[in-house]
């Protein structure tokens, strides 16, 4: 099947230590800050809202975490404004890598960024130097505990999607991205577990790697990247090997 997610980055996620859990809780926050800012308070009224709820949730992340974020949102009380930057670059050998972040401060999150593609064996482009290797998609996750490959699919074609993909442990399922909301919605209703639901960037080639200098170079590129407060997401067209995905 078409399409490629980040499930695997999602498996490691869902894995981390309670101080790398308390980064992408921040992040999560920011995404929501934004979107209460933008849209309102009422999930039902700011369908973006909803998303990230719903986002928050299947990362663990407390009731009582996400209603303060809104209310402070909401209210007075949060004065950071956050914009959305996005940088485009390349790892080692070529990988295309695109950078989506939410920072108050530009000038110190292209400092940062600049600074791990130059240590790390890349360089920093320009806007617009990647992004024609990527197609925007919806892509919701199922947890896949031993269901029917055909009655998923129907299910999933009847929700919305255009295409899926069935593993051991997860169904991937692809989707206009204006309507993550609408497939995600549909399949909890029928009964499924949705593990994550967003638009994702899918690379439409892949690079692999056999230096295992640049290779090592790479996963630290990500890595720095991922732990950086400012970035909400990382997209790449590295083909990583499956023992890194295990790990």
């Amino acid at each position: 099947m078409s399409g490629h997610s980040k499930w695997n980055n999602i498996k490691r996620k869902k894995e981390k230590t309670d101080a790398q859990k308390a980064k992408i809780f921040t992040k999560i926050g920011r995404e929501i800050i934004v979107a209460v800012k933008s849209g309102g308070p009422d999930p039902e009224v700011n369908g973006k809202l909803k998303d990230l709820i719903a986002k928050a949730k299947s990362n663990n992340v407390p009731n009582d975490n996400i209603d303060r974020i809104i209310k402070k949102a909401a209210g007075s009380g949060e004065k950071d404004d956050y914009e959305d930057v996005v940088y485009e670059g390349y790892g080692p050998n070529g990988v295309a890598i695109i950078v989506e972040c939410l920072t108050d401060n530009r000038n110190r999150t292209a400092g940062d960024v600049r600074h791990y593609f130059d240590k790390f064996g890349g360089n920093l482009g320009t806007s617009g130097c990647v992004a024609y290797l990527f197609a925007e998609k919806g892509v919701v996750v199922l947890e896949n505990t031993g269901l029917d490959e055909e009655k998923v699919m129907d299910d999933c074609f009847d929700a919305g999607a255009v295409d899926f993909n069935i593993e051991d442990d997860a169904v991937e399922i692809f989707t206009d991205p204006t309507e993550v909301a609408q497939v995600r919605e549909a399949l909890e209703e029928k009964g499924y577990v949705v593990l994550s639901a967003e638009a994702e960037q899918i690379p439409s080639t892949y690079i692999h790697l056999d230096d295992e200098d640049q290779i090592r170079k790479m996963r630290l590129l990500l890595e720095h990247l991922d732990d950086n407060d400012d970035v909400q997401n990382v997209w790449h067209n590295w083909d990583e090997p499956e023992e890194d995905e295990e790990e």
